[in-house]
């Protein structure tokens, strides 16, 4: 190998080093905030179950909520914004059916990410510098529905915001009473029908033809 060629890789090896490290501080700190809550664990607790120091850590985060923030959008199988992202087809489709199986999908989105999301709840309720991160994953969302935010008039689109931020927030309070804390019970697939019921017409723009 020549010198320019061993020189040239040299920068490849560190890069794909330092995104190896980047990988292991976010599933250390997923493991241990699942594991311990968010504000019991420290940024020492996460680089002792790397091994690396503090430096390292602070090369890659700036604090214990930049690494959850990064959690969220960097090891989700799928991101929150895809799934409203999905939701802007399903309304710009006007079907009812498929809204019907885009709720089942994000129910099973809420599942599959669980674990995770009492931790978020628990920075919010403790970190005040961590809710601009909370709202901008909201705004997010809705950013994410350019057709949808389309169709309302221009002085209507806080408002078309507005019914989208409630529908987050009603699957999310749905789906931890009834399958983290089991305070409703309900046949899943019937919930998913009176979602639907509820929201399909509520996020109908004005003057979109009636079902």
């Amino acid at each position: 190998m020549s010198q320019e060629t061993s020189t040239a890789a040299r920068p490849n090896l560190r890069e794909e080093q330092k995104r190896r490290t980047r990988l292991a501080l976010l599933a250390a700190a997923r493991r241990l905030f699942v594991e311990r809550g968010y504000a019991s664990v420290t940024v020492d607790d996460i680089t002792r179950e790397v091994g690396c120091s503090r430096a390292t850590f602070y090369l890659h985060f700036t604090n214990k909520m930049d690494v959850l923030a990064r959690i969220s959008a960097e090891t989700m199988e799928k991101r929150a914004a895809a799934v409203y992202r999905d939701l802007d087809e399903v309304l710009r489709s006007g079907s009812r059916p498929a809204f019907t199986e885009w709720v089942e999908a994000t129910l099973g989105w809420f599942s599959t990410n669980r674990d995770i999301l009492p931790a978020w709840d628990e920075a919010l309720k403790t970190e005040p510098d961590f809710r601009p991160v909370g709202r901008e994953s909201i705004t997010a969302l809705t950013d994410a529905m350019p057709d949808y935010l389309a169709r309302w008039p221009a002085d209507r689109r806080d408002e078309a915001r507005f019914r989208v931020e409630l529908l987050v927030t009603q699957l999310d309070r749905y789906f931890t009473r009834s399958t983290v804390q089991g305070t409703i019970e309900f046949a899943p697939d019937r919930a998913a029908e009176i979602l639907t019921d509820i929201w399909f017409p509520a996020l109908r723009p004005p003057g979109a033809t009636p079902e």
